[in-house]
């Protein structure tokens, strides 16, 4: 009870701080918070054996418990990525500030002039696991959006994570940033997620990174409004019509490029009037990455692999593993995606513009692609710098949540004089 009560208020003190802090960076400059931006990034390079130092930490305890080389994968800083997550700073830095756009203004007939004004939301708490870069993407978007963040991430990339943040906060607080700009629990104690989510007095918005457990629990206990990233059940789906070579190299790179990825596709739906052509070689070339492959009674009737379960259809695999199911239209195609995706990025080969405009008006999914790789569903490719985390919500942001997607709208009204009869 005393633990409790001790972690309760440290985390109440957190949000103390991360109030404070949000009410100066609301009016914070431009220029201080892409000076302070850039210096992070400095500070990045310049520390990058520090930061891969406490990173082996992480990776030794993963392999002691474990972890699967995808998620391995997922943890490890490389000098590429370490280089990755700089530029993104870099990047967040030159990219225009949304804080004070106006969206929208007109007069209204009695005279007022209204307009909608972008403001920050305010604190934004983020809980995820795995990857240590979303330490300092977090920390950039926010920063640059005018919000406070309060970070709590996987006990897997404890070292990496706070060594990150205090990199991070170290440096914008030199640049002219509140000293509490950017605040990372440094527990591992699962209690700690728990009185995070009963901080609706400071923290104005929850965004959560991870798996369905997470999730599910976040949802259960939050007193605060969610922004989900939930699970990336992505597909891709073969029509009848799709160029074989244009297929294949997309298959290839949905899923092998980095299957331990949100983006990753988990299933491939191909038509049945393709299938026996196609098929075979792909699976073929799939096999040759080390994919394994699990497919329905259709699809085992063109190829080798495993029977797929009901369960398959709806698994994040983020490995290499892949479903793959046999459809007879573009129409069942769909309703695949929309029953058992999980409306984050899903994919169709065609050269038909009639059955891709189809496709992208009936698949309930945060981004739709025609002839293209689900792969690119991110903040930085889509040239929005970075994000915290792909939306699946329907409600204030979906798809990549970048720095638009921290903010919320202000109403400014200016009258001279008016009353209401």
């Amino acid at each position: 009870m005393e633990e409790n009560m001790t972690l309760k208020k440290e985390l109440e003190l957190i949000g103390c701080q991360a109030r404070a802090a949000s009410d100066v960076l609301r009016s914070l400059s431009r220029s201080v918070k892409d000076a302070a931006l850039r210096q992070a990034a400095q500070a990045f390079r310049s520390a990058a054996a520090e930061l891969q130092q406490e990173n082996r930490k992480d990776l030794e305890a993963g392999r002691a418990k474990g972890l699967s080389g995808a998620m391995l994968d997922r943890l490890e800083l490389t000098d590429a990525r370490i280089e990755a997550m700089a530029d993104g700073l870099d990047v967040v830095a030159a990219l225009p500030d949304p804080v004070g756009d106006i969206t929208d203004q007109y007069i209204h007939p009695n005279g007022l002039r209204i307009a909608r004004v972008r403001q920050p939301l305010g604190v934004v708490g983020i809980i995820y696991e795995s990857r240590p870069n979303v330490t300092a993407d977090a920390a950039a978007l926010c920063l640059k959006s005018g919000n406070a963040t309060i970070l709590r991430g996987g006990s897997e990339a404890i070292h990496s994570n706070m060594a990150i943040a205090r990199i991070f906060s170290n440096a914008a607080t030199k640049a002219g940033a509140p000293e509490h700009a950017v605040q990372i629990i440094g527990t591992t104690d699962r209690a700690a997620v728990g009185e995070m989510l009963k901080l609706d007095r400071y923290i104005d918005v929850i965004v959560p990174r991870g798996g369905k457990s997470l999730i599910t629990r976040i949802y259960e206990e939050s007193r605060i409004p969610v922004v989900a990233h939930l699970d990336g059940i992505c597909h891709t789906y073969i029509h009848e019509d799709a160029d074989p070579d244009m297929a294949k190299k997309i298959t290839l790179n949905a899923k092998l490029q980095r299957p331990g990825v949100c983006n990753a596709m988990e299933t491939l739906l191909i038509h049945e009037a393709a299938a026996p052509l196609l098929l075979p070689d792909i699976a073929q070339a799939l096999r040759d990455c080390g994919c394994e492959l699990r497919g329905c009674v259709r699809t085992r009737q063109l190829i080798e692999c495993i029977p797929a379960t009901e369960e398959d259809w709806t698994t994040e695999y983020l490995d290499k593993i892949l479903s793959i199911r046999v459809v007879a239209s573009v129409e069942e195609a769909v309703r695949h995606i929309n029953e058992y995706g999980s409306h984050h990025s899903d994919a169709i080969v065609t050269e038909s513009y009639a059955v891709a405009e189809r496709f992208l008006d009936d698949v309930d999914s945060a981004t739709v692609y025609v002839n293209a790789s689900t792969r690119f569903t991110d903040g930085f490719e889509f040239g929005l710098g970075a994000e915290i985390g792909i939306s699946t919500s329907k409600l204030h942001c979906r798809g990549p949540m970048a720095l638009e997607g921290l903010t919320s709208l202000k109403y400014v009204v200016r009258g001279n004089g008016q009353i209401r009869e």
